[in-house]
């Protein structure tokens, strides 16, 4: 397929995950991607595998977004698609947050997207238009024990993309994904904990978690002309967890009291 042939797309937290599935399927349909990362050598790493852009940027730093969204549209010679999908996660009871905390996770989950729709709308707007996705999460449609922070902030992320495709159509169509348990380097731990996540397997529709590769289907058909009629949509890709909304519920209780147990 090269539906993206010769298009030009901005990815942010692009090293790995789901952000680098994503990016090699808009490089198999011929984009040209650039991967924005606060890691180097990662970064370096996924923009070869690509054949990519690799740009070296915090998301937190509205800045440093806009010089690194600067010099891909410098780059390509413009932007026409942008997959704003940083974040970061901690698992804690709501009270036992240090501020600190509430702080990074908001800041990298909605001020993060923030700064990217910040950044990228008016590349797009130059190019005469184009396509963004926002990652969020199903944690931010359904509040998951032991994530508040991380709930509240996705929660915003979902506001963002509707708020951004209202403002921006009809040039810029602006959806969002909310994942449910999908396996990535950012969920690993729960998996190497022996039986843990028995009970979600057994609850849900789909008997398992999701895969970067599922997600990223989800974001390059959104991206695409397929979706053209489709903005301000947040599009759940669960395995059917919000049909059974305690899906995940038991394995984040033992989560917590294996936590309050290393305390004690």
């Amino acid at each position: 397929m090269t539906e993206f042939a010769g298009k030009r797309a901005l990815i942010t937290g692009g090293a790995s995950g789901i952000g680098l599935a994503t990016a090699r399927k808009l490089a198999q349909q011929g984009a040209r991607v650039a991967l924005l990362d606060q890691h180097r050598d990662a970064t370096d790493a996924a923009a070869r595998e690509v054949g990519g852009l690799a740009l070296v940027a915090d998301v937190r730093d509205a800045a440093a977004v806009d010089a690194a969204c600067a010099e891909a549209a410098s780059a390509f010679g413009g932007l026409e698609f942008a997959f704003l999908n940083a974040g970061a996660g901690q698992v804690a009871a709501l009270h036992e947050y240090a501020p600190s905390d509430v702080e990074r996770l908001v800041a990298v989950n909605l001020l993060g997207v923030y700064h990217g729709l910040r950044s990228v709308v008016p590349h797009l707007r130059a190019a005469g238009g184009g396509a963004i996705v926002t990652n969020a999460s199903c944690s931010g449609v359904h509040p998951t024990r032991g994530e508040a922070p991380y709930s509240a902030a996705k929660a915003g992320v979902i506001a963002l993309a509707q708020s951004a495709a209202l403002e921006y159509g009809p040039a810029i169509r602006v959806n969002c994904v909310s994942p449910g348990m999908i396996r990535t380097p950012m969920s690993e731990l729960l998996f190497e904990i022996p039986e843990l996540m028995d009970p979600f397997g057994e609850a849900i529709p789909a008997a398992r978690a999701g895969t970067a590769e599922e997600v990223a289907d989800v974001v390059v058909f959104l991206l695409s002309d397929a979706a053209r009629y489709v903005t301000g949509h947040n599009l759940v890709v669960d395995g059917g967890l919000s049909l059974v909304g305690g899906g995940i519920d038991p394995v984040m209780r033992r989560v917590l009291a294996l936590l309050a147990a290393r305390k004690d």
